[in-house]
């Protein structure tokens, strides 16, 4: 039993969640000239304020929203159903990135992370949930990372957030299939934004923020509930993920500096 896509963005309501900058910027954008209408939620007004500007009249929606704060996501909730009746699309791409080793853990750190990383989509997703199952139709697509593939260096909290997204998208996907709606797990390799720019070393198979809206957009629109690029680079982590151990530390331990 395969999922419903997207044909059409043209119409379509999608709330896009991270919409201020690098890959949920470029999506909202896209989404806007595509026809969809798209409300924009982030912590940087100014942003959204930029993003809207290329809206027809009535197409967008200006919500900002701290995803960490779930009085804030239900009233942001609330001003979609207000103005659409509800969404077609919610798209997931909040998060943050903090490049941390064993010797720079911290509870703070680590709190932060899951805070927004894993508790943010959660909390976003429990408030849509139910006009979705009341009307048996919608799409919920998340952002996560192949840093939740396996653990890697410098990804302490960061590839454990992610990992968590990955178990959740894949039991939201059982839940769901049933009932007519659909899940899409997004995971990039590395994409050049703001916060990969915090990045000291070199990242292999580095894409722009626009070729990523483009493969999570295509994908969505195909119905794909796994959503991974560039391809070259994710395949090849997938298949470290079945080797033994003593076989996945060597190999990342040669291809990594640590």
């Amino acid at each position: 039993m395969n999922q419903a896509g997207i044909n059409n963005f043209s119409g379509k309501r999608v709330w896009v969640v991270g919409a201020s900058s690098g890959i949920g910027e470029t999506c909202a954008q896209n989404l806007l000239l595509a026809g969809a209408k798209v409300a924009l939620s982030g912590r940087r007004v100014e942003r959204l304020i930029e993003i809207a500007k290329i809206a027809a009249a009535n197409q967008s929606l200006i919500i900002p929203v701290d995803v960490t704060n779930p009085l804030e996501i239900t009233a942001a909730y609330k001003t979609i159903l207000d103005n659409w009746g509800g969404i077609d699309l919610l798209l997931f791409v909040s998060g943050v990135y903090i490049p941390i080793r064993a010797n720079d853990l911290t509870s703070e750190a680590a709190e932060k992370t899951i805070n927004t990383n894993l508790l943010g989509p959660m909390r976003t997703v429990a408030a849509v949930l139910p006009n979705m199952l009341k009307a048996g139709s919608g799409h919920i697509a998340i952002v996560g990372s192949v840093a939740g593939y396996s653990g890697l260096p410098k990804a302490l909290t960061y590839g454990p957030s992610k990992a968590g997204l990955i178990n959740f998208c894949e039991t939201l996907y059982f839940d769901l299939l049933p009932q007519g709606i659909s899940v899409h797990m997004i995971s990039p390799g590395f994409v050049a934004t703001e916060a990969t720019a915090t990045n000291d070393f070199e990242m292999p198979a580095l894409i722009t923020a626009k070729q990523a809206a483009t493969e999570i957009l295509q994908g969505i629109q195909k119905g794909e509930f796994d959503i991974h690029f560039p391809k070259r680079f994710t395949r090849f982590l997938k298949f470290l993920r079945i080797l033994p151990y003593p076989l996945y530390f060597w190999i990342v331990r040669r291809f990594v500096k640590i």
